[in-house]
């Protein structure tokens, strides 16, 4: 058994001891990122040789947590999340708003005595601790139940989009929706692949400076931080490389030279409040920037217009997007035409379905770079990659696995002239006269003939059927209970109203 596996299979067996308590998996992963980062800190302020002092405060340290027991351990605990909340940096990110989810004594102590102190993180290597901790994301990704998966792009996917945009040691590189940094993660792999031969300024920018991410949730974005300190990116005492906050809703301070992204999933953009009665209400808003071509309350759409924004001179982009963006009317159609007149907008791949946590979603990944004003439009051709059709997948009994991209990998042909790609059954190229003519410059492009449409012998296995059923039976209920909120909030709102005017 390999020393990542052993780490997994130890930290994961515990979770299912928590999950009595009512402890779910991000819970448990969020504690996990508490400790291990304590623990971390105390390795290198006590380590014999060039010790690092100061990450953090004495009276918050890990040895504080192994010296208490019974409820002065809870209560211990609690005191140094709430502290180490207020801090800024990477203190700050990770344990913002922390609260202690282990109520029994016992097992937060069994966690910290017997799981996590008897380990030496720092002496296991960046790839080590950072693969185990990786690893055990996926893995609660996988318990849907859980909820984890929608913070999860297949780690499949990620890998092929990073391949093809080859993101080096020059590039800086970020993710305005950062999830658990999966996007960062590659593109920082793939840049250090040949760390032998960095120079020290180079190998700086890659730690400090190379990867940069937003997240809008405080939980999602501390399991970031940390998931990106763990291998080796940013410094527990210097700047968290995650941004908590919400990326559509400010003019970007800065430009990079490659975004990676899959926003997530659902169409509009909103605001929870809460009443004083304790109900929540939901308001659909509008994004309005000065940098935005179009306004909308369709949060792909200005996910679509924020990376535009963001992307440098000569930048690339690839972005997991819903179908949904490729045909929709008004704003889809206004902004569609701007991407192809000013950004180069070469390649898109349509993705299979069940690929995705998430269920019912139909997405592609959509290429471009950006390209200063000219008077031409600059995009000439674009290439489509069609993996979705007669291509039949499952997060269990057929996931995506790396292999079945090679293919679109191949086609792309990563780091060589377009000139040079070839048509074949699923890769086909359309002009820019053609795509600007089609009804609403729809992008939305088929050709290959599905095969259980034309003979019924040759249908899908009945699971797959099953799945596929599911998944668009999924989708038609979250439309429903977006519907469902807004009217909620339209009713709470006139009620409110109505109660104004009474009184």
């Amino acid at each position: 058994m390999s020393d990542t596996r052993r780490l997994v299979d130890k930290l994961w067996s515990y979770c299912n001891v928590l999950r009595d308590d009512g402890v779910g998996t991000i819970e448990y992963t969020e504690q996990l990122t508490y400790l291990l980062f304590l623990k971390m800190a105390h390795e290198r302020e006590t380590r014999p040789l060039n010790p690092e002092r100061g990450i953090v405060p004495a009276h918050l340290s890990w040895q504080r947590l192994l010296d208490a027991d019974g409820d002065d351990l809870e209560t211990t605990y609690r005191h140094i999340l709430e502290e180490l909340g207020r801090r800024p940096g990477v203190l700050g990110t990770i344990f913002r708003k922390a609260q202690n989810r282990i109520q029994d004594p016992a097992k937060l102590k069994r966690l910290v005595v017997d799981l996590i102190d008897r380990e030496n993180w720092s002496a296991m290597g960046t790839d080590l601790k950072g693969d185990a901790y990786e690893e055990l994301l996926s893995k609660g990704a996988e318990d849907i139940k859980s909820g984890a998966g929608q913070y999860f792009t297949p780690r499949a996917l990620i890998q092929a989009m990073v391949d093809c945009l080859l993101p080096s040691v020059d590039d800086t590189v970020t993710d305005p929706a950062a999830g658990t940094g999966g996007f960062l993660l590659a593109a920082h792999e793939h840049a250090a692949r040949h760390a032998e031969q960095l120079t020290p300024t180079q190998r700086e920018h890659l730690r400090d400076r190379f990867a940069h991410g937003v997240e809008i949730h405080d939980g999602t974005a501390r399991l970031a931080a940390m998931n990106l300190i763990l291998h080796g990116m940013g410094r527990p005492t210097g700047e968290s490389p995650i941004e908590v906050r919400d990326a559509l809703t400010s003019l970007p301070a800065r430009k990079w030279s490659v975004v990676l992204s899959n926003p997530p999933f659902g169409r509009k953009s909103s605001l929870t409040m809460v009443g004083a009665d304790g109900r929540e209400a939901r308001e659909d808003r509008e994004i309005e920037r000065q940098d935005f071509v179009v306004t909308t309350s369709n949060k792909q759409l200005n996910f679509l217009q924020h990376i535009a924004s963001i992307l440098d001179i000569n930048g690339r982009a690839a972005v997991v997007l819903p179908d949904n963006v490729l045909f929709e009317g008004g704003a889809g159609e206004k902004l569609r035409r701007r991407l192809l007149t000013d950004f180069d907008l070469h390649t898109m791949l349509r993705l299979p379905t069940g690929i995705f946590y998430a269920q019912g979603v139909k997405a592609n990944v959509l290429f471009f770079d950006k390209k200063p004003a000219g008077e031409r439009p600059w995009t000439e051709r674009l290439w489509v990659y069609d993996l979705r059709t007669n291509s039949h997948f499952t997060l269990k009994q057929n996931p995506l696995r790396r292999s079945h991209l090679d293919g679109f990998v191949d086609s792309y042909k990563p780091g060589r002239p377009r000139v040079e790609r070839e048509e074949g059954e699923r890769f086909r190229s359309f002009g820019y006269e053609e795509l600007i003519a089609r009804d609403k410059a729809n992008l939305d492009i088929t050709w290959l003939r599905d095969a259980s449409l034309e003979d019924l012998d040759n249908l899908p296995a009945p699971e797959v059927i099953a799945r596929e059923i599911v998944e668009d039976l999924t989708a038609a209920l979250a439309e429903f209970e977006a519907v469902a909120a807004a009217l909620e909030a339209g009713t709470a709102s006139q009620d409110s109203d109505t109660e104004t005017a009474v009184s």
